[in-house]
């Protein structure tokens, strides 16, 4: 195999070093135009004899800047090479990038990908997803799908379409059934795929939630859209919840018989199906009054789950069950902004009735407090009693679930 042509082999060598990569700087910021000039700045005695060859202008030493029309050098390589200017530079090092040609493309690319998510129906009814696309563009998110996976985003906007407008009732979907359904592979939302980390940084923006960090955070996240994870980490803590049923309701009768809490996966309430008969069930958002009732209460507390903050989507189907069994759910939450959300929205779904949560059950929390936790966030309606919200923002303070426990145990005691 023969090497390069001794003509533009020599074109390689120190003289020529850095008239060549001026030039290749400004052919591909012109998209290949030979109208300008290129210059090189104090030129060394053997880069000035070359650039003489090239021009036919005698310089004198010492000059300072040369300068070589694009036209003059590209006719010169011609007569060596037989290449021209474009094609020495290919020859010798990468082939030309047209710089306008690519940013023009890139652009389009731009382009198509905004249109495509200003075009969803979500554009117009959800505040949360225009901030999410304008995060998209402004971050460089945009520009890097456009040159790494333009379909990224026609897939993310698809399953947030998806989502939005599931019922809140829905049936939970598996997170690799999801992926199936809009994407045709089930891995397609696996944790740190691109498609994954676009639809959870929109699902974030839609709770008023940072970015998750973790894996407890994005089954979260997937949770409050009813798209089940990973069915053995969504769990809800009961206490006394007798059932019928083999292996679940077993286990849960049995655990009632000696007041003992016990955890119940999602897995564990679609593998071993499950019957309550009516009545009312207590639901509080802090394991601590739970195990209270446990430790003071035992086998004589009435049904009482803990959602353990957000609740799960075994959370929402244990109520399911047991609202469709003829019972009742009554729920407390913590009296901050994010715990009057939760209960707004256990309220909204299963028709539940506020436990202790009405303005005079947060004053009495007040009085009671010995210490100062200041409310932090934007306010929540609290449309289940609008003097609530109202209460909570003239007095400013938050309490927590804890500080009313004694009330609470109180009602679980005559329950």
């Amino acid at each position: 195999m023969s090497g390069p042509e001794p003509s533009l082999e020599r074109y390689r060598g120190p003289q020529y070093r850095r008239l060549l990569a001026a030039a290749r700087r400004s052919l591909e910021r012109t998209g290949g135009q030979l109208t300008g000039r290129i210059s090189i700045a104090a030129p060394d005695d053997t880069e000035r004899r070359a650039i003489i060859g090239i021009t036919g202008i005698h310089q004198p030493a010492g000059t300072k800047r040369m300068t070589v029309q694009l036209a003059e050098l590209d006719a010169a390589l011609t007569r060596a090479t037989g290449l021209g200017l474009a094609g020495t530079l290919a020859a010798l090092g990468e082939p030309l990038r047209n710089r306008p040609a690519a940013a023009a493309s890139l652009a389009a690319a731009r382009a198509a990908l905004t249109g495509i998510g200003e075009g969803s129906p979500l554009n117009e009814s959800c505040p949360w997803y225009r901030i999410w696309l304008s995060s998209l563009s402004t971050d460089g998110t945009l520009t890097r799908l456009a040159n790494t996976d333009d379909t990224a985003l026609s897939k993310a906007v698809r399953i947030l379409e998806y989502l939005t407008a599931r019922p809140a009732d829905a049936p939970p979907v598996a997170l690799p059934a999801l992926a199936a359904h809009i994407t045709g592979d089930t891995k397609a939302l696996n944790p740190g795929t691109t498609l994954a980390t676009l639809v959870m940084r929109a699902l974030a923006l839609r709770e008023g939630a940072g970015r998750p960090a973790s894996a407890a955070e994005r089954r979260e996240l997937w949770d409050l859209s009813n798209v089940i994870a990973d069915d053995l980490a969504s769990r809800v803590l009961v206490l006394n919840l007798a059932a019928h049923g083999d292996g679940l309701g077993e286990w849960l009768s049995g655990a009632a018989r000696y007041g003992t809490p016990f955890q119940v996966t999602l897995h564990q309430l679609d593998t071993h199906p499950i019957r309550l008969r009516p009545t009312r069930i207590f639901a509080c958002e802090n394991p601590a009054v739970l195990r209270r009732a446990c430790a003071e209460l035992g086998p004589v507390c009435p049904p009482l789950i803990c959602a353990e903050g957000q609740p799960s989507t075994a959370f929402h189907k244990l109520v399911r069950i047991a609202v469709a069994s003829g019972g009742e759910l009554a729920y407390h939450g913590d009296f901050d902004w994010p715990g009057v959300a939760i209960t707004a929205k256990v309220i909204g779904r299963h028709s539940a009735r506020p436990w202790r949560m009405t303005a005079g059950d947060y004053l009495s929390g007040v009085k009671a407090g010995d210490t100062a936790v200041a409310l932090r966030g934007d306010p929540v309606p609290t449309p289940w009693e609008p003097e609530l919200c109202e209460t909570m923002r003239a007095t400013g303070r938050a309490i927590y679930e804890e500080t009313v426990a004694g009330q609470l145990l109180a009602d679980l005691s005559g329950g």
